[in-house]
Order: structure tokens, then sequence, then C-alpha cells
């Protein structure tokens, strides 16, 4: 079921920030840090899972398994990417059914023409506004829960201007989306003028490197931005990370000296997959089970 703790945060104009996970690991190590979200971004998620680009070429059945096992693998409310609803008004309809069903809490849909394209690349194409919002309408009736959100992200600013994509976010706003996702603003001026027109929560996309600046919390939350989500943090804290180690072992020939040793133990790791429980179930059966009659031989 979907938490609740994000509807209620919501109403209560609260600040939801959220890291980005793409992965069981990044998603474990979040998971215990008391974020109020953590958010399964389609990037990383595309990459971890098939080592390609985020190009729309992942399908719904690998995104909604991967997200699913991120959702139930964590206490944390997950807002999974969703792509474009992997289709027309059925297939939107199919998908938020499918990731409500699979544990997530909120869903991000976009306005770009399938393939779609990662939101801080160049070249996306949108469809017409009319034809996004009758999206969003079938994704809002679709749910079964009124705690599952629904996040309408527009890509018009890039290829059409902020005022497009102003109009748009309006539009969506009216169809029953709960949040707007203004995606690639290009200054604080454009974000602060997101949210001079549209009152409904608004979400922030901070990317490193991308094309919008990274704005610190409270000022999100004065422009009138709800949710802030770092999709691109953890995988490239991490692709850095195994950078520099498996230089280092390749240059070394061992691992003695890395300091990733100390950074994250072994036992560390056992801890974060669960181990504890694995040791003490052998611990509270072993007599149990070395107490079996042998098995007969075969005659």
């Amino acid at each position: 079921m979907p938490h609740p703790s994000l509807r209620q945060a919501l109403k209560n104009d609260e600040f939801i920030l959220a890291p980005g996970v793409f992965d069981m690991i990044s998603a474990k190590v979040a998971d215990g840090m008391g974020f109020r979200a953590l958010y399964a971004t389609g990037f990383g998620v595309t990459a971890s899972h098939l080592g390609l680009a985020d190009v729309g070429i992942a399908t719904y059945t690998d995104m909604v398994s991967r997200m699913g096992t991120i959702a139930k693998g964590c206490k944390t409310p997950v807002i999974s990417d969703a792509d474009t609803g992997y289709g027309g008004l059925l297939n939107v309809r199919h998908t938020v059914r499918g990731y409500e069903d699979a544990g997530v809490t909120a869903i991000q849909l976009e306005d770009q023409e399938v393939p779609k394209k990662c939101g801080h690349t160049p070249g996306r194409k949108v469809i017409p506004a009319e034809e996004m919002a009758l999206k969003i309408r079938v994704a809002a009736e679709a749910r079964q829960s009124e705690d599952f959100l629904i996040i309408a992200r527009t890509d018009a600013r890039t290829g059409h201007g902020l005022d497009e994509a102003i109009r748009r976010g309006l539009m969506y706003a009216d169809a029953g989306a709960d949040v707007i996702f203004i995606e690639s603003p290009e200054s604080e001026a454009e974000m602060a003028e997101v949210g001079r027109h549209i009152k409904k929560p608004l979400f922030a996309n901070m990317v490193e490197g991308g094309r919008t600046p990274i704005v610190p919390a409270d000022k999100l939350h004065a422009m009138g931005y709800r949710i802030a989500i770092y999709p691109a943090v953890g995988f490239l804290t991490i692709a850095g990370a195994l950078e520099r180690a498996y230089g280092q072992l390749k240059a070394d020939g061992h691992s003695n000296n890395m300091s990733v040793n100390a950074d994250y133990s072994f036992a560390k790791m056992c801890e974060l997959m669960g181990f504890p429980d694995v040791w003490e179930f052998d611990r509270k059966w072993a007599a149990a089970a070395g107490n079996l009659p042998p098995a007969k031989a075969a005659e």
C-alpha cells in the first residue's frame, strides 16, 4: 500500500528531500538515513539494470519489477519514475495499477514523445498538452488509493520556452495531478516564475551538471516547491568511487592500500544485507537440523 505520509506532508506544507536510488544497495543505504522519501531514478535503474542510456529502451516490465523490488525492500516511501506511462491511455492505466500494486507511493509521468529521453539531455520532444492532460485524468482515476500520488512532468521548457511549460503545468494540475514537475528550468528566476503561476505543490529535479541550478531546500520551499529529488548524486558518487578503486587495484595488484576498506567494511555490508538475521536463524535451528534422521539409502 502507498505510504500516507507523503500526501500528509504535502497537506501540511512540509518539504520532502529525496535522494536518488538505483539498486538495492543504494536503496538500503538511503533507507536507514531518515529521509522522508526515496526517488527511484529511471536513469539510474536503466543504467544499473541494462547498462544502457535512459532513452525509452527499458520497458514497463523491466521498470515495474525493479521499482517494486526497491519499494518492497524499503521502509521509506518510494517515488518512482514511470516515463510516459509506456504508451497510450490503456498503458497509463496499466502502469498506475502496476506501480501501485508494486508498493510505490508516487509516480512521475511525463509528456514526452516515445521514445523518451533523460530530462537534462537534448533532443526531447513533447506530445500535445491536451493528450497529456487526458493521460493525467486516466492516471488519477486508475489509482486505488488516494495516497498514491500522481506527479505530472512537462519537458516543454527546453524546446518551447518557459511560458509553454507553465501553461502545460496548469493544465495538468486541472486534470488531477497532485504535484507539478516543470523539467529543466534554467535559472533560479525561472524557478521562481513557475512558483508564482502554479499553486499546486511543485517538484524540483536537482541534477549535478544538469540544466537547472542546484538550489537549497529552504529557498525551494519559499518558491513553492515541496519535493526535491537528487537522482544522480548516488550513481555519480558510486561510479567515481569504483573508478578510483578499480584503478588502484590494477596499479597495485592488491587491495591492501584501498581507503574503501576503512570507509565501508565487509562486516558493515553483511549487516546492511541482513546476514545477522540469517546467522541467528541458523543458530536457532542448527540443533534441530542436526538431529534429523539420516536419509535412507536408495534400495
